[in-house]
């Protein structure tokens, strides 16, 4: 069983690949001075470069899994996603409010994909 880890931290890695499906870690924006539109794009770039880098894209999202910090920036998320969301392949998705570890940050977002 070989289990390939990228962007090793001591905490932890930011992607793991096994048996032909990728796993990223939550992903945040860097920039929290950013509102909620400016923080999802950023986090939506760092999914479309370690989805890439692992050799996968997100036509193969088998699950987005979403934290954002209020509701009330719902919408906002939700119109960046529909435009970065590849046409007909629509992951499931959850989104859920919850309390992140670092409060400036307004999205985190979590991937599961396919190899291609």
């Amino acid at each position: 069983m070989e289990i390939k880890r990228l962007h090793v931290g001591k905490r932890l890695s930011e992607t793991a690949i096994h048996n032909g499906t990728v796993y990223l870690a939550g992903q945040i924006a860097e920039d929290t001075t950013q509102d909620i539109e400016g923080q999802t794009r950023e986090v939506l770039g760092h999914v479309d470069r370690l989805l890439q880098e692992a050799g996968s894209d997100k036509t193969c999202i088998l699950m987005c899994q979403i934290y954002i910090a209020d509701m009330a920036h719902f919408a906002g998320m939700n119109a960046v996603y529909d435009e970065w969301v590849a046409s007909g392949h629509t992951p499931p998705r959850a989104t859920v409010e919850a309390k992140l570890a670092n409060p400036a940050c307004l999205v985190e977002i979590v991937i599961t994909a396919a190899l291609r």
